[in-house]
């Protein structure tokens, strides 16, 4: 199978464990099927991607993303991934073209071969999965062009699309598409044999290249991409959905979940608290996660999630968390976590004028060879051991030593072990513009 796995979002709706780099998918909450460690957790993509290879390990599996993902992706899931970069976001359709000559000129997928387009974050059981067996067996007969899985309605939802097909087989026509209806009307659809429209969907790729090449003037995937920015933001219902009349869908009956909210994301926490956490037998139905190294007490929380990291601190009761995301809007601080395709860094102080991060480095990684205009920077190792190089000048690091790096030295780190540094930098305008790249040295 070749699977495209959609990762995009903005990180406003999980706040503060989630940001502009670091979305929902890429938070660890979730325990790997048979452990119940605590400190064995995995995020939404790693649980997803060992999933899919469960239950296929043959699949071929390509994640469509932003820039800032990136980095991310690589660290969770390793740097072997196959990743199609979108240099900025244009909505599924623009990414799916993409992905789709992304698979043909770059990874040289034949234009017949079956292609399954999946959102990264379901939170599903490995039925979910084996359906795509069947997508697959439905594009390789050809009786539709399109083909959609559906999921079997469990309650009548506003927030979901519906899929009308014409019959209660397993493998139907698809006669309409719906609109997220009120509560009223999604009733009626489900009593008239409707299902859940989970975003998933699968053609032949030539089916979905012609189909670009109809509506973005490009020639190949490098075209494509050098000339992104000039696409139209377009959805892919909108741009192929709605005007495809051959359309096929599977139905799914088992469990499918789209967590969105603090909300649905505590109804799948194994435990009610993750991190430095204390709660008395007062605390009832109440969540909490600490990424903080300080440790949180609870006593008699009903329905509360309490959520802490270096981004900030949510204290909400729990239908009200689905409704934080003006308020994250309003803020304007830069992100104090991200996770690296070497590491991970965290802000642990900021002062006019400095700035203090902690550097984590993954062993046998390394920074950009790199400098800095604006800024001198000072790193105390704190864990592991390692080389520095500075001005193409070698020195072996432990816990305890200290490099200075003035404003103009090309400098990085090799990580021996895994590697902890405290990074204090001080300038008058730090920002992560200031920063020139360099060849590595030899």
């Amino acid at each position: 199978m070749n699977i495209v796995l959609l990762s995009g979002g903005s990180g406003k709706r999980l706040w503060p464990l989630s940001n502009d780099v670091r979305s929902k998918q890429f938070i660890k909450m979730f325990h790997p099927d048979g452990s119940d460690s605590k400190d064995d957790l995995e995020s939404m993509v790693q649980r997803v991607y060992r999933q899919i290879k469960t239950v296929d390990p043959n699949a071929n599996i390509t994640i469509a993303t932003s820039k800032t993902q990136v980095s991310a992706i690589h660290n969770q899931l390793g740097d072997k991934v196959s990743v199609c970069v979108e240099p900025m976001r244009r909505d599924t359709f623009p990414a799916i073209a993409l992905a789709a000559s992304y698979l043909k000129d770059e990874l040289n997928v034949g234009e017949d071969e079956p292609v399954i387009i999946c959102p990264v974050d379901p939170y599903v059981e490995l039925g979910y999965f084996e359906c795509f067996k069947d997508l697959g067996k439905m594009v390789a007969s050809g009786d539709y062009n399109l083909n959609l899985m559906g999921v079997v309605p469990t309650y009548p939802s506003e927030k979901y699309g519906y899929i009308q097909p014409e019959t209660k087989d397993h493998i139907s026509k698809v006669s309409a598409f719906k609109e997220k209806p009120d509560v009223a009307t999604a009733q009626k659809y489900i009593e008239g044999g409707a299902l859940w429209n989970c975003g998933v969907f699968a053609f032949k790729l030539s089916y979905i290249l012609n189909r670009a090449h109809e509506l973005i003037d490009f020639k190949n995937y490098k075209d494509l991409y050098d000339n992104y920015g000039d696409c139209k933001k377009i959805s892919f219902d909108y741009a192929v959905g709605e005007n495809e009349k051959s359309i096929g869908v599977v139905r799914y009956s088992g469990e499918w979940k789209d967590i969105g909210s603090w909300n649905t994301f505590a109804e799948e926490m194994h435990e009610n608290a993750i991190g430095k956490v204390d709660m008395d037998d007062a605390c009832v139905n109440s969540n909490i996660i600490n990424e903080l190294n300080i440790p949180i007490i609870a006593m008699g929380l009903k329905d509360m999630i309490v959520a802490a990291s270096n981004d900030g601190i949510l204290v909400s009761e729990k239908t009200q968390s689905s409704y934080i995301k003006p308020y994250v809007e309003k803020l304007t601080q830069h992100i104090r976590y991200a996770e690296k395709s070497w590491g991970s860094f965290t802000v642990t102080d900021v002062q006019e004028g400095a700035l203090v991060i902690r550097v984590e480095l993954l062993p046998g990684h390394r920074l950009h060879y790199h400098s800095h205009e604006l800024r001198d920077e000072v790193w105390t190792v704190m864990i592991g051991e390692g080389t520095a190089i500075v001005d193409g000048v070698k020195t072996e690091i432990k816990p305890g030593d200290v490099v200075t790096l003035k404003a103009g030295q090309k400098h990085t780190v090799i990580a021996k072990t895994r590697l902890v540094l405290n990074e204090v930098q001080v300038g008058k305008d730090i920002s992560v513009e200031d920063k020139i790249k360099y060849d590595f040295p030899e």
